[in-house]
Parts: structure tokens; sequence; C-alpha cells
């Protein structure tokens, strides 16, 4: 099989730069190892940038998320019982976020590919990349029981943290930065309209707490928890007690309950691998950097990844220069250090360590407390938030 990009993932990550290749005439093959029920199914990201939402309208693939996605100009930050709305649009120049599943961003992308894209093979399990340096790499793979090759002039990881991408860069040229939180999120999903109309973000002695939504009659919420813990060991009842405990605030605001759907804990990690780059292996996505989810980062930073290759390689096409290309590493990392920071600076703000001293807590309070009385440290956060400039 041959093709000039070959891509390994059918995330989000994957699936776009597919499309984007494809409305710029360039041919793609897409291996998944999955199979396209899982893929579509699989609950991650929710929260759009507004650069995401807009590279995905005109891609073509914006039409169900207009219609069905919540549009969001702000989110909600409580601290000692009090309430802070950040306006998005208002400190950005009109900037917002909207909120639409991961899941149903792989379902418009893959619908597209199906009908109008290249091949897209599902349980079809990349093995190597083989000739990364080389003019023309090689994805080894396997599908419906025999290994085949798939020949490219450009490979794109974007089979996450654990794919094979990553590992066809030589370790003497690989530089990892990783911080592993001491603590995770318990996430719930559940069947009851969200008790607020955008996110609400809340730093508590007892722990952070997100209450998130995936639609107009289904809650997406999450606790801070300690690493190693089993989502089944919390009731139901216990994890509504929680919530309501670390969402109070002084007036009626109330938590609405219904029925608990899903369970699962959420690692808390940041890790970045440089180069993202070697030879004509380009990394994107998880297989490149991971942020913890405070900050809406992952999807977003992959969209961005996909956007800046999709970019470099059409560059070629039209004017024969490799300029933009060499500069993919070098241009997807300044926006993915800027994102990190971004998440990491959310993060130790509304989570308490599990060693937290009363030193730490009053600085996490000043953090607030200047955010919310300062237009420059809102804006900041506004900016970051609805996403940093893809270049």
């Amino acid at each position: 099989m041959r093709t000039t990009v070959g891509i390994i993932g059918a995330g989000p990550a994957g699936l776009l730069l597919a499309r984007l290749l494809h409305n710029a005439g360039i041919d793609s093959v897409v291996l998944e190892s999955r199979d396209r029920a899982y893929v579509e199914r699989r609950q991650r990201a929710g929260i759009l940038e507004q650069g995401t939402v807009d590279v995905l309208r005109a891609a073509g693939a914006g039409e169900r998320m207009d219609r069905e996605g919540l549009r969001h100009d702000g989110i909600e930050l409580r601290f000692d019982r009090r309430r802070h709305r950040v306006d998005f649009p208002a400190l950005t120049g009109g900037k917002s976020v909207m909120v639409y599943a991961q899941t149903e961003v792989c379902k418009d992308l893959i619908a597209l590919q199906l009908k109008e894209g290249g091949p897209l093979l599902f349980e079809a399990e990349a093995l190597a990349v083989e000739g990364a340096d080389t003019d023309h790499p090689r994805v080894r793979f396997r599908h419906e029981g025999a290994e085949d090759v798939l020949e490219c002039d450009y490979v794109v990881g974007c089979d996450g943290f654990w794919g094979v991408a990553r590992q066809a860069i030589p370790a003497g040229l690989s530089r990892t930065f990783e911080r592993t939180y001491p603590f995770g999120w318990l996430g719930i999903l559940a069947d009851v309209a969200p008790s607020h109309d955008e996110l609400v973000y809340a730093r508590h002695d007892r722990g952070f707490a997100l209450l998130s939504m995936r639609s107009p009659s289904v809650s997406r919420l999450y606790l801070q928890v300690p690493a190693d813990t089993d989502a089944e060991s919390w009731s139901d009842e216990e994890i509504w007690s929680e919530l309501e405990r670390r969402f109070e605030t002084a007036d009626d605001w109330t938590l609405r309950r219904g029925p608990i759907t899903q369970k699962s804990v959420t690692p808390m990690r940041s890790y970045v691998h440089e180069p993202m780059r070697h030879g004509r292996l380009f990394l994107a996505g998880d297989a490149a950097h991971i942020v913890p989810p405070t900050g809406a980062k992952g999807l977003n930073l992959a969209v961005g990844d996909v956007v800046t290759f999709a970019r470099a390689l059409t560059h070629r096409e039209e004017t024969g220069s490799d300029e933009l290309l060499d500069a993919y590493s070098a241009t997807c990392l300044r926006r993915v250090w800027q994102a990190e920071r971004f998440s990491y600076d959310m993060t130790t703000m509304l989570h308490r360590a599990p060693d937290a001293a009363p030193f730490d807590d009053r600085i996490q309070l000043a953090r607030l407390d200047r955010l919310t009385s300062s237009r420059a440290a809102e804006t900041d956060l506004a900016e970051g938030y609805t996403g940093f400039p893809v270049e």
C-alpha cells in the first residue's frame, strides 16, 4: 500500500489531519488499532477552543457541532464560598469556547472520511515505523490477521502516549520533561441537567471540583481524589455529598442530583517530548505531549499540531520549500509550552496538595483574589482558556 501521508491513529488529531489533507488535495491513509465503535464512544475531552471550532468549520466538519454544541462565553471560579464569572468575549475581543464531546468530533470526522476521504482502516495495529530518517518511511501494521506495509512520503504519529510512533525516534535524540501529580480526578457522567449554564471550577480545602456537561441533559462532574483511588470505592451518595460540599456558595445555589451512569479516575500528568519531528516522522497530540485536564488543552493542542503540519506540507506542495516542515517541531513546541504553563498554573491554583501547609492554602487564595480583582490577570486566564494562536 502506498500513500503520501501515513497517519497512525484515528482520534480527533489523526482524523482531522486526514480531512485537512483531503481538502488540500493530498492523499493519506489512516491506521487505527481499535474498531470504529470503540473510537466513537471513548470519553475524553469536551471543551473546544475558539481556534479548534474555527478549524472544524473551515474543514467542513462543523455542521452538527454548531447545531448541537453548547457555546460558552465564560467560566465560574469558586473559592471561600464566593463566585466569580470570567467573561471570555469581553476579555479576548469576542472569543468563546464550545462544549462538544470528543466522541462527537470523531463521529463527524469518521463520517466525512468514509464518505469523501482516503482509506481509514480500523483494527489496523501499527507495529513499527521504519526508515523515518529516509525519503520513504514505512509503517508496518497488522490488519485482518495479516501483516502489511504502508509506504509513505511522511508519517504522522497521532497514536497517543503508548503508540509506536515516538519509539522510532532514537533515544539519543530525545528529551522528555514531565511531572506526575499526587492526585487524580474522579469523573462521573450523570443523567441530570447541569446545575449551571457554564463550567464551574471550585477550589476547596477538601480538594478541587469541576462542574461540566456533555449536553443540556447530561452532566459531567469531577472530584479531586488521591492518585490511586478506585472509582468503584465511592458510592453514588458519597460522590454527590462531596460535590455539594466543594461547590458550596454563600447564596442559594444548589447542585442537581441524578442517576450516575459512569465513573472513572483520570490521572494528572504533564509531559513533553522534544523534538516532535525526526526525519519524515512527525508527532502530534498525546504522542508528543500530555497536559493535566484542568486547562482543557489536550485535544486543542493536538488540533494545533495537525493544522501546523497540514499547512507546512501544503506549503511544500505549492512552493517546493521544506522551510515550514523543518520548523514544525519548534513551531508546535512554542504553543505546547504555553499550554503546559497554563495547565500547570490552573492545576496548582485550584488543587490542594496532600502535604499542603497553611502557607500554601493562603497563596492559592491570594492567587484567586488577584485573578478576580485584576482585569490584567483575568485577561491572561481568558486568553489562555480560549486558546493560544496557531502560528
